[in-house]
């Protein structure tokens, strides 16, 4: 069943290198831990919902709007199929009734925060130049940006782009320690690189000092999708031994 619909549009996914350490107590009942050339990567990723729908229907002063995440991959291997997806640490969006709605249905760990984003220029191509997305916490604004640079391709065949854009599965540990599994439709994205890629401000006030120490660095790489339409599918339990 679809359960939301929507369009994420311009998204800005700064990567990082983590120690595997850092995420297994994250890992979701029934999958395992997805790397990248061996490389075990947590990715923040900022971009807008615009149009969305829930069960079809639109809500009112709730279509468009930011969200921020921080994410990392697994994999759930079945007998004839693996299916690459993606687990969340943390969702940042700035409405309330959204963040309940998905703690509740999903048990996703959303929060609700203020929230703001900029967009520079468009270019010839129709993307912007410049892309910001920030939340304010404690007081203090904290963001995420990039200017956009080249020319927009689609992710090659094995690449850290391909890896980062191309999982189409959530799985989210319930508060009974099973698994729930959803898949996400999109078609594939083009990808600009970026230059310049940031994040500044409080990040221990979300994410707690480990994974805000991940994220003070300079990212292992950075790149922004131009997005599509997106639908997101109702969720079903994992079934493990």
């Amino acid at each position: 069943m679809k359960f939301l619909s929507a369009e994420w549009r311009n998204l800005v996914m700064l990567n990082f290198a983590v120690k595997p350490s850092l995420l297994e107590p994250f890992v979701p009942d029934g999958t395992t831990l997805d790397q990248w050339n061996d490389v075990t990567l947590v990715s923040l990723v900022g971009f807008l919902f615009v149009n969305t729908r829930l069960l079809g229907i639109p809500i009112p002063w709730h279509r468009t709007f930011e969200e921020v995440n921080l994410r990392f991959y697994v994999r759930r291997t079945l007998v004839d199929e693996v299916r690459r997806g993606v687990t969340f640490i943390r969702e940042l969006v700035p409405r309330f009734a959204i963040a309940t709605t998905a703690r509740a249905i999903y048990n996703e760990p959303y929060r609700a925060l203020p929230m703001r984003h900029r967009f520079g220029a468009m270019r010839p191509d129709g993307v912007p130049e410049h892309i910001e997305y920030a939340w304010r916490s404690r007081g203090e604004w904290t963001s995420l940006s990039a200017v956009t640079s080249g020319t927009g391709k689609t992710a090659a065949p094995a690449s850290q782009e391909e890896f980062i854009t191309e999982h189409y599965w959530g799985y989210t540990r319930q508060r009974n320690g099973s698994t729930i599994e959803y898949k996400v439709a999109h078609p594939r994205w083009l990808v600009w690189n970026v230059e310049t890629p940031r994040v500044s401000g409080d990040l221990e006030a979300v994410y707690g000092p480990e994974f805000a120490a991940a994220l003070s660095g300079a990212p292992y790489s950075a790149f922004m999708a131009d997005g599509s339409a997106v639908t997101v599918y109702a969720p079903r339990r994992v079934a493990t031994l």
